[in-house]
């Protein structure tokens, strides 16, 4: 069986390919010179704050209340927020919301990047988002609840500092960089974003399995009665699904009304 990718979509997924293999690449280099890992490691960074700003998103829309975002060295996060007593569904949301948003960012991303839109444009906002979740989650409200936050100064001041860092790379890189590398910086960051969550939720697999530590799962398993184990499979299957339709938007042409795969039976 040959496939065949379609033209209109060369350029976009020979990119995608590069930016997959060099995070690959790096990601096996980094277990013989962990020094490597440094070099993905503001990109691992700003996947956490999509991440925890998918918590924070989920939080508001559903009516609960955000009292902190911190991001750890170690790129772990965690969002404090007040909901109400028995609402299942509104947990339900908000633990989903980390890993489900983070991939649905990185295919966002990738539908984005597969129809030619300006990569400065998704900069700017990946940029613009990074940096409203630094200054009013994780600076304003945690000043703003300082007697009911569960967070640090030190917390805090690494979570504005990174975050700043963040969001003035972004804008540096979509306002200065050269086109060529604006488009390849926007297709690392869909990478990143879906390793990240597939990673993520291997890890969470495992914590889930052999302990009971506190999680986004173990928050369902406390809400609902349905064992931890079981929301992570439940988020692996959602992501999976988002990420094959990502994927598959690659087999729509570009052109016209007209439907091609370019993955075809030849």
């Amino acid at each position: 069986m040959n496939y065949k990718i379609a033209d209109d979509v060369k350029p976009q997924a020979k990119l995608l390919i590069i930016a997959t293999i060099i995070s690959v690449l790096i990601f096996v280099a980094s277990f013989f010179i962990p020094l490597l890992g440094y070099v993905v490691y503001p990109l691992q960074l700003f996947a956490t704050f999509i991440h925890e700003g998918s918590h924070v998103l989920a939080t508001v829309m559903t009516g609960g209340s955000v009292q902190s975002l911190t991001v750890s060295p170690d790129t772990s996060g965690v969002v404090w927020s007040l909901t109400q007593d028995g609402n299942w569904l509104q947990r339900l949301i908000i633990s989903s919301a980390g890993y489900l948003g983070t991939t649905a960012f990185g295919v966002a991303l990738l539908a984005w990047f597969r129809y030619g839109f300006s990569s400065r444009k998704a900069l700017y906002f990946a940029s613009g988002f990074v940096g409203l979740m630094t200054l009013v989650f994780g600076l304003l409200a945690p000043i703003w609840n300082v007697f009911s936050a569960k967070v640090g100064i030190a917390s805090v001041a690494f979570t504005v500092l990174s975050g700043a860092a963040l969001t003035a790379g972004l804008f540096a890189i979509a306002r200065y960089a050269q086109l060529k590398w604006s488009n390849f910086a926007l297709a690392f960051l869909a990478v990143q974003c879906l390793l990240n969550s597939i990673f993520s939720l291997k890890n969470l697999f495992l914590i889930s399995a052999t302990t009971s530590s506190h999680s986004d799962a173990m928050n369902m398993a406390e809400a609902t009665g349905i064992p931890a184990i079981a929301w992570v499979l439940i988020w692996i299957i959602g992501s999976v699904v988002m990420i094959s339709i990502g994927l598959r938007l690659y087999a729509v042409s570009a052109n016209s009304g007209k439907h091609d795969l370019p993955f075809e039976d030849q």
